[in-house]
């Protein structure tokens, strides 16, 4: 894959979430962030094996279930493509938003938090603006 492709694949292997919905769960980020656009092509399965030594039924699996979902499609001898974004208008200032995360991130670091902390403080942040998370992707 190396910098051939739209998206990159990383697997935490302590993160205790199955393989396959590491991998939703990237595409979906880069589809939330514009990395990712309709008519763009997924690696291959062979690919992400070969890249990340994991069984290539699991990149099967979660390709199917982006499918399922209407996220992709599979075209028989030419891959997988995106057909569907999860961006929505305010993308659109990603940049902008982008920037002033970072700042706040580098100002939180130099006050002596580390990622743990931000995590947490992030999460507890987003749960009493948006309520509780479910777990659930969309």
């Amino acid at each position: 894959m190396k910098g051939q492709w739209m998206i990159e694949f990383r697997i935490n292997r302590q993160s205790g979430l199955p393989t396959y919905a590491q991998l939703i769960a990237q595409v979906k980020q880069a589809l939330r962030l514009g990395i990712l656009v309709p008519g763009d092509k997924l690696p291959t399965a062979k690919d992400v094996v070969g890249e990340l030594a994991i069984n290539p039924n699991t990149v099967l699996k979660a390709y199917r279930e982006l499918e399922h979902e209407g996220l992709v499609a599979a075209k028989p001898g030419l891959g997988t493509f995106i057909t569907a974004s999860l961006a929505k208008p305010g993308m659109a200032e990603r940049a902008a938003l982008s920037e002033e995360l970072t700042q706040w991130i580098r100002r939180a670091v130099a006050a002596g938090l580390e990622r743990t902390d931000l995590e947490a403080l992030a999460a507890d942040t987003l749960d009493a603006e948006f309520g509780p998370d479910t777990g659930e992707t969309t």
